[in-house]
Order: C-alpha cells, then sequence, then structure tokens
C-alpha cells in the first residue's frame, strides 16, 4: 500500500470524466489509497479543460483553491497541463506536477516525479491508440458514459481540440462491447456513447462510418434499456443510421447534434462541412423519420462575420425549427486557431446575442414541456432530494448535467431504476410527475 492518500477532481466534459475515472482505477491498482475528500488526501489530481476561457479560469481557480488547502501534492492533468505547460510550470509554482492527453496511464509516475521534486511533466504522443485501461465508474444512478473514440479530425476553425487531443482514433469494436457488458453489470442501465464526433466512429479502423453497426451490437447488452448518442456531425448522419436510431427500441430518440450556425458564410469560414439549407433539410427528415425525437444542439454566438443579419438568421432558424434542447455560448476565440485571427463582434456583443438567443431557446423549451403535461414517461430515478421531499430522475428526453430533470414522489423508490411516472406540471425548466 502506498502512503499517498489520493483524490480526483474532475472539470469538463463528460470525455474527460472517462478519463479521470481511468487515472482511479491506475492508482487504485498501484496501491495508493483512494479518498473523496480533498481535505484528507495527500495528492489531489485536478484532470482539467482548456476549450474556452471559462475552463480555463475554472482550471486555475480550482489549482489555487486546492493548493490553498496547504501540504497537498498538486497535479494538473488534461487540457490545461497539455496547451499550457511552460506557462503552468513558470507561473504557478502550487503545482508539482502535470499530465498531458497523451499520459493519463502515466499518472502514477507523474506522482513519483513530484515526489522527487520533478515538475517537468509526463507528455506522451497524443495520437497514439486510445487506452484500454479500466475505469473505476460510480453506476449507482443507473448510467455510465462510454468513450468511442478519441481526438477529433474535423479541424473547425475556433477549436482547439486537435492541438490538444490529436487527430481521430476509434476505439476496437470488441473493446467497447467488453466494457458495455462490465458496465451493465456494475449496475449502468443507460449507456451514453460520447466522443468528439462519434459519427466518425470506424472510418479509421474499418475504412467506413460503423456508429450504426456499434449501436446494434450495443443493443444486445443484456441489462442495458437505454442508449443515448452525443455529439453527431450532421454531414455524416446518414440512412443507415437514422434507420438504426428509428428502428432500436433501446436506442432513446434524442439526438445531440452540434450544428454551431446556420449562416452559409460564418460555416465556410468556420471550416463547418454543409451549408444551413442542408442542416434544415436533416432536421426535416429526422422528424419525419424519428417520430417524436428530440433534438439537442450547440450554438456559438459572435464568430467572425456575424454581424446583425448572420444573427438575425440564426435567431429566425432557431424560432423556425423550435429545437427542443439547445447550448448557447458566446464565441471564445482561442489562440492557436484560424478563427482567432479573424475579424469578429466584440466580446460584449457576442455575450448579449447569446442572452438574446438563450431567452428564445427558453420559451421553446417551456412550450415542450407543456405539451408534456399529462403524459406517462419512463423515468430513470438518480437521487432523493430531502428537502423537496421528492426524487429527481430523467426521462428520455433528458441528458445528464446539460437538461431538466423529472421531480416525482412515491414510495419504494430505488436509485438507479426505471419508473413510470405521469407528468402533472412544470417548475423552473424542470418536469414535476407523480408515480403511476
Amino acid at each position: 500500500m502506498r502512503s499517498h492518500k489520493v483524490t480526483v477532481v474532475s472539470l469538463g466534459c463528460a470525455k474527460n470524466q472517462v478519463n479521470s475515472e481511468q487515472m482511479l482505477w491506475k492508482l487504485e491498482k498501484e496501491g495508493y489509497p483512494l479518498t473523496g475528500d480533498a481535505a484528507e488526501a495527500d495528492t489531489i489530481i485536478i484532470n482539467t479543460c482548456a476549450f474556452i476561457d471559462s475552463a480555463k479560469e475554472e482550471a486555475i481557480d480550482a489549482i489555487l483553491e486546492y493548493s490553498s488547502l496547504g501540504g497537498k501534492q498538486i497535479i494538473v492533468a488534461g487540457c490545461l497541463a497539455q496547451r499550457y505547460r511552460e506557462e503552468i510550470l513558470s507561473e504557478l509554482p502550487e503545482v508539482d506536477n502535470l499530465v498531458g492527453c497523451g499520459s493519463y496511464d502515466e499518472i502514477c509516475r507523474a506522482i513519483e516525479m513530484a515526489d522527487e521534486g520533478n515538475r517537468e511533466g509526463v507528455f506522451g504522443d497524443i495520437d497514439a491508440p486510445v487506452s484500454e485501461s479500466g475505469r473505476i465508474t460510480d453506476c449507482s444512478r443507473g448510467w455510465a458514459y462510454i468513450k468511442i473514440a478519441e481526438g477529433c479530425s474535423n479541424r473547425c476553425a475556433y477549436c482547439i481540440i486537435p492541438r490538444l487531443r490529436g487527430r481521430y482514433r476509434s476505439r476496437p469494436m470488441e473493446n467497447i462491447l467488453r466494457e458495455a457488458r462490465d458496465l451493465a453489470d456494475r449496475g449502468a442501465k443507460e449507456l451514453i456513447v460520447v466522443a468528439q464526433d462519434i459519427t466518425r466512429y470506424g472510418t479509421d479502423l474499418y475504412g467506413r462510418p460503423s456508429l450504426a453497426k456499434l449501436i446494434k451490437e450495443l443493443a444486445r447488452t443484456e441489462k442495458i434499456e437505454w442508449i443515448r448518442l452525443h455529439y453527431l456531425y450532421p454531414d455524416m448522419i446518414d440512412d443507415d443510421l437514422i434507420r438504426t436510431v428509428a428502428e432500436e427500441p433501446k436506442v432513446v430518440k434524442y439526438l445531440d447534434i452540434p450544428i454551431q450556425h446556420i449562416n452559409d458564410g460564418i460555416l465556410r469560414a468556420m471550416n463547418r462541412r454543409g451549408s444551413g439549407e442542408e442542416i434544415e433539410r436533416l432536421i426535416e427528415k429526422l422528424r419525419r423519420e424519428i417520430p417524436g425525437v428530440v433534438i439537442r444542439t450547440s450554438l456559438i454566438t459572435g464568430l467572425p462575420g456575424e454581424g446583425e443579419k448572420e444573427f438575425e438568421e440564426l435567431c429566425d432558424f432557431l424560432k423556425r425549427t423550435g429545437l427542443e434542447r439547445a447550448g448557447v455560448f458566446a464565441f471564445s476565440p482561442q489562440e492557436g486557431t484560424p478563427a482567432f485571427d479573424m475579424d469578429r463582434p466584440d466580446a460584449e456583443t457576442a455575450q448579449r446575442r447569446a442572452e438574446l438567443l438563450a431567452d428564445i431557446q427558453s420559451r421553446i423549451m417551456d412550450r415542450f414541456n407543456e405539451s408534456r403535461i399529462g403524459s406517462e414517461t419512463r423515468v430513470l430515478a438518480e437521487e432523493y432530494d430531502p428537502e423537496a421531499d421528492c426524487w429527481y430522475g430523467r426521462s428520455w428526453a433528458d441528458s445528464p448535467d446539460v437538461d431538466g430533470r423529472v421531480s416525482f414522489s412515491g414510495e419504494g423508490i430505488s436509485p438507479g431504476e426505471f419508473y413510470d411516472v405521469r407528468i402533472t406540471g412544470t417548475v423552473g425548466g424542470d418536469l414535476t410527475g407523480e408515480l403511476i
């Protein structure tokens, strides 16, 4: 047993969460005692995001906060370490060592180096095959992320991810299916399929898009009842994939399709494939062939080339299509990307537009929630709130951490189990209901 007691703090996206769980597995395997309490830890590993400015600020704040506990060894892992290696070493003496995005499996070596006073960091090949190490995953709420690929090769003009995470690399299908069975045995009933772009899955390994085939195989996993798909790029959603989503009962009719903007000029400048018209045709087709589908997207205001006319076009698109879910963000220019040097609206204008667009989306979501009152839906119970004296869970139309929840009351409820709930109302963007 090692003397260090270690905790891992995970910031950023679901894909980062998977890497954090892999580091926990490595640490436990090497005999490090783990704790969820930073105050009692000897070593605090902060797995960071550096995708946009707010994520960088959150990461730096976390470093300063945890180092203020005193006497703690601080290891910074992930995107911030990968992107700002020299700056962290020179400006943050609180940091004892770094772990880049290609070296999560080397976390134990990073701790050993820090013990010796070596801060040079561990930075492996970000284009290496995806790690197949184990994970320590909490499946008590009935769901788990499953990452099917690493990196990205889309090269969007505003995005730094390829420089931090490397080119797109798919995991072998047999490894994904083995992990799915393991997660199911540990209590997962919902698998949330994630990658920077899941529609590209298999193109590098098998020479063709293979997401539809993977979904069909995942659906054969016993104990798995829901499969949720995150981050499908619109130009690679083909008929085979649409048919699979429509026909496979385990696939929830919820698709996360980041489109970012709808103006053709902005899409071209940002190196996004396809046109605004093609995006609208795809939405129409999805709604026609997958009845009741809920579509989630992400939209960016203030991108280079966005004037008032282009912004109005984006607003009109959202009003016209009524996408049920949308995350709205003000453009955060990142050094090292082509978009950083392009003419663009100032930060204040971008933020004002984001707030206006978010207001439109809020009204759309309210209408969607109101349309569900009186309906019956299956809910995956997640946690009990003693103050509200009710349970919270998610329906098929809600993804964790980004969408709303369903609150309901009843006897004999357990986290991680499914229940039939009649929707009775809405409160602050969430649904309320009663156990049937």
